[in-house]
């Protein structure tokens, strides 16, 4: 009998807490508006890299929220996980005529790219419209948004350890460009 009491004050309980969230009037009280400004007041910057779009609502990048603590080294410094003889080196210095370093250190760029695109989305949330990765001399990740987003270029240092410590510059571009791939289309041939 306790067991059937407290299971129907626990589903009475929460059918007030949603009959609660449901309440579509426009009044506050002051002891809510107090709680939300103290809420305000308790984020910290890690609570703010956690919402998203809080920057990016705002219009520009906040890049602090993407930075590492991992200090850039040299290309040449690093130890790549393609030998520079590797056929996908060769394929890709061939294809994009550039050298083998570049080759190396594209490839593994290009492997690693979605940690700086991740952290990129957390703040871009529904601005973002698409994005490409740039081949050759002059690797970079452009993303497309939104035209609420300003404008703006961020060189990304690796935190994980397949490319740590390498560069990769950002590019933001606000022209609401989509993706030109169509996956319809590919889908059906």
């Amino acid at each position: 009998m306790s067991k059937r009491l407290i299971s129907t004050a626990m589903i009475l309980a929460s059918s007030l807490a949603v009959l609660a969230g449901c309440d579509n009037s426009a009044s506050t009280t002051d002891a809510q508006s107090a709680q939300v400004a103290s809420t305000t007041k308790q984020n910290t910057s890690d609570d703010q890299a956690v919402a998203t779009g809080n920057t990016a609502a705002a219009g520009a990048m906040d890049w602090s929220l993407m930075a590492s603590d991992v200090t850039p080294i040299d290309r040449a410094d690093f130890d790549y996980p393609f030998e520079s003889d590797s056929q996908n080196v060769k394929d890709y210095a061939d294809y994009f005529d550039v050298d083998t370093a570049t080759a190396q250190y594209n490839l593994t760029v290009g492997m690693a790219s979605n940690e700086a695109l991740s952290k990129a989305l957390d703040q871009l949330s529904n601005n973002y419209t698409s994005h490409e990765l740039t081949d050759g001399e002059d690797i970079k990740l452009i993303i497309h948004t939104t035209p609420d987003i300003q404008a703006g270029r961020y060189d990304y240092v690796f935190e994980e350890d397949y490319a740590k410590g390498l560069t990769l510059p950002i590019v933001i571009v606000p022209d609401g460009k989509k993706s030109e791939v169509d996956v319809h289309s590919e889908a059906g041939e």
